[in-house]
């Protein structure tokens, strides 16, 4: 699965600045330096796509990244990262939390947690957060090549465990370096974009009106 034609569209920070063309969106949340922008990248075969920084926490916009014109790829700034001001970090939990409960063409969230470490409770929170808005729980583990082969089977297990996954849930091991799971990703996504109709296009204008 190719994904051709990608561009970054807008960087938002609030509603109004949110791009207004009514088609499908796939959000990407996770903890600071998780590996967003490596992903998106290489969901794109475009290394500078994203930028993407050694620094965590230095993401302090929405981007909003255009397929073809058929979908968006939102990547959120990442939370969690302690040595942000506690207003910053409200901040930027308020930006998430707004763009995640009003947009109305978001069709899944996509959670990366980074496949080295155990999820932390900003992890499990997040997650919950996804589960009870009714989103299936899909879940990236990134940073697959930084493991020995050792080292992967267990870590997934713990990661599945300490996020109480479950056979509705989705575990996705992903390696941006190595390209591991990107198929399987990328063909994920343009499923779930394949069934935003415009029947519902029309329904979510009239909402937006209201």
């Amino acid at each position: 699965m190719e994904y051709i034609d990608a561009k970054l569209l807008i960087t938002a920070v609030k509603p109004s600045q949110y791009p207004d063309t009514l088609v499908p969106e796939i959000a990407f949340v996770g903890r600071s330096n998780v590996g967003k922008s490596s992903l998106i990248n290489c969901l794109t075969n475009r290394n500078k796509l994203a930028r993407t920084s050694s620094t965590p926490g230095k993401t302090a916009t929405i981007n909003f990244y255009d397929i073809a014109g058929r979908f968006r790829l939102v990547d959120l700034p990442g939370y969690g990262y302690a040595k942000v001001s506690k207003t910053e970090q409200e901040r930027w939990a308020k930006m998430i939390e707004t763009y995640l409960t009003d947009r109305y063409n978001l069709v899944q969230v996509i959670q990366l947690v980074d496949a080295r470490h155990k999820p932390t409770q900003d992890d499990i929170t997040m997650l919950n957060w996804i589960r009870r808005f009714g989103y299936t729980p899909v879940v990236v583990a990134t940073k697959l090549d930084k493991l020995k082969k050792s080292q992967i089977e267990s870590n997934l297990t713990l990661i599945y465990h300490t996020l109480a996954l479950d056979d509705s849930c989705f575990l996705l091991p992903f390696s941006a370096e190595k390209k591991t799971g990107r198929e399987d990703l990328a063909e994920f996504i343009d499923t779930l974009c394949s069934r935003f109709h415009p029947e519902q296009q029309n329904i979510l204008k009239n909402t937006a009106k209201e």
